[in-house]
């Protein structure tokens, strides 16, 4: 059933039809703390060169923070890394406090455990709407295959299932 986009809530249910993977991206804020956030919006760009995009919305409060940044760190999430994913998906007053982590390229938190991490310069900033569309130039990356993914699909936390 098709409809016009006239309400944004039934939109937003159909984005989320599509099964997307979890990360939480970090950077230095210009007074030198962590800072970081959970996005599903993460997607390659190019190979040759490495390019990687995710989006952040025009009102979030760590706008500023990831324009100045020079670097950030895309980190794809573990399939038993929900709490992680909650706890960047909220305001704590400290989301780095007990968290192992060691810094990457600018000083950008790359978190143990995860998928992937993909270390990137802030390469340009595209408006999109009511979000900014970061891309970064991969400078370093990492990954443990033997770690599954963790999913997001319809509203909910998921996990790859064998075919």
């Amino acid at each position: 059933m098709t409809q016009p986009v006239t309400d944004t809530r039934a939109l937003r249910n159909a984005l989320g039809r599509f099964a997307t993977g979890i990360a939480v991206v970090t950077a230095i804020d210009p007074d030198g703390k962590p800072i970081g956030l959970t996005v599903n919006s993460f997607s390659a760009v190019s190979l040759q060169p490495a390019l990687v995009l995710w989006c952040l919305g025009s009102g979030s409060a760590n706008l500023e923070a990831f324009r100045k940044a020079s670097h950030h760190a895309i980190n794809i999430l573990a399939a038993d890394q929900q709490d992680l994913s909650n706890r960047f998906a909220t305001w704590p007053t400290d989301r780095f406090a007990g968290l192992p982590w060691h810094g990457g390229y600018g000083g950008a938190p790359v978190l143990e455990g995860c998928c992937a991490s993909f270390e990137v310069a802030n390469e340009s900033e595209v408006p999109g709407g009511d979000h900014s569309i970061f891309i970064g130039r991969v400078e370093r990356y990492g990954e443990n295959p033997e770690l599954a993914p963790l999913l997001f699909h319809a509203g909910q936390y998921r996990r790859l299932a064998e075919l």
